[in-house]
């Protein structure tokens, strides 16, 4: 079960130090803009994963005071995770006493899911957001999947060097599309079966929650190159055509999810709050998903949820939330939004933070 028990926070943006304990069920962080709300929340996420989920450099997340940030958490089983980013050193991670090349193992006993503003990318951003997305459920459902996702990753990076050459090697060029090709089998198959999966619970949830008609909506898995085609064919085909622009242009790497309402892209049509609604419950429905297939509960880290969202949308996603059984964290600045949503009365702890410390 991954469940916060002890979380201890030091150096991250603007709190200098900072311990809570949280309950299994559900948390609420409250407190003005730049308070550090959000930075709690960053704080697991950047434990669990190794990446902030608000920005991709480093200088900005390390309190402007401190060289090092810690994030400490200690799980219900017992479990203890630890980690330093430091500006001038390489990160120290440990699962319990135990230092970790890589997040594989952490990210496995802190599944988190992110709901933010940056949500919408699953719709108006590019198809990097959604590879993202789905690669994080394949992840956790099947482990096999890592190692095929590694393996076309590294094909990839030899074969866009080469491509890069003024005159190409064309038997090595060869040799990595033999590997490339038997990877990316692996990581189709995976992501292919992973999404029909995740459909049909998906579209039910989002019926439950958004009260709506989902038949028009379409949502559908492309690997990243043309259906019914063999990449082997595809990359001898476009070898020149790669050549000139110097990267791989068909292959697992390129492959999309497409949200459609009748013949109109989702985004074209979807008010702002109905985007949050699908893509909420297109986090929700990995999480139930990862529960189902592993008997245990992921993470959820609500960044703003009143924002963009209505009483009734507001009070369906947390309802759902709740009902799943796991850890919840919520931030607002107005906690009673929050409170007049809850369904019930479900065990809850409230948090208020103040310039980067917890006050009440």
């Amino acid at each position: 079960m991954s469940i916060i028990e002890k979380l201890s926070v030091s150096a991250v943006r603007n709190i200098h130090g900072l311990e809570i304990c949280p309950v299994p069920t559900v948390n609420i962080i409250h407190g003005e803009n730049g308070s550090g709300k959000t930075s709690i929340l960053e704080s697991i996420h950047l434990l669990s994963s190794g990446r902030s989920f608000r920005t991709s450099k480093l200088e900005p997340l390390i309190n402007s005071d401190q060289d090092e940030a810690v994030v400490f958490a200690r799980l219900a089983d017992g479990k203890e995770i630890g980690l330093s980013k430091s500006r001038r050193q390489k990160h120290r991670l440990r699962l319990h006493s135990e230092s970790q090349s890589n997040w594989e193992n952490v990210a496995r006993e802190l599944p988190c899911q992110i709901l933010d503003s940056n949500s919408f990318l699953l719709l108006e951003g590019g198809p990097k957001s959604r590879r993202q997305f789905l690669d994080w459920g394949v992840f956790h459902v099947e482990h096999g999947f890592v190692e095929s996702w590694r393996r076309t990753k590294k094909s990839i990076a030899n074969r866009n060097l080469l491509l890069k050459q003024r005159s190409p090697d064309l038997s090595q060029i060869a040799a990595w599309d033999f590997e490339l090709c038997l990877a990316a089998r692996e990581v189709h198959r995976a992501r292919e079966q992973y999404f029909q999966e995740f459909l049909p619970l998906f579209l039910e949830l989002y019926q439950r929650i958004s009260g709506g008609d989902v038949d028009s909506l379409q949502i559908q898995y492309e690997s990243g190159w043309a259906a019914g085609r063999e990449l082997e064919d595809i990359l001898v085909e476009n070898r020149a055509i790669d050549a000139r622009y110097g990267t791989t242009q068909s292959g697992p790497h390129r492959a999309d999810l497409t949200f459609r309402l009748g013949r109109n892209k989702a985004v074209d049509i979807l008010s702002r709050g109905q985007q949050k609604v699908l893509v909420s419950t297109m986090k929700i429905a990995q999480g139930l998903l990862l529960s189902q297939a592993l008997g245990s509960n992921c993470i959820f880290l609500v960044d703003d949820l009143p924002s963009e969202l209505d009483h009734d949308n507001r009070a369906a996603i947390l309802s759902q939330l709740v009902s799943m059984g796991g850890q919840v964290f919520v931030t607002c600045v107005e906690i009673a939004g929050i409170l007049d949503s809850l369904p019930g009365q479900p065990k809850l702890a409230t948090f208020h933070v103040e310039r980067g410390t917890i006050t009440a």
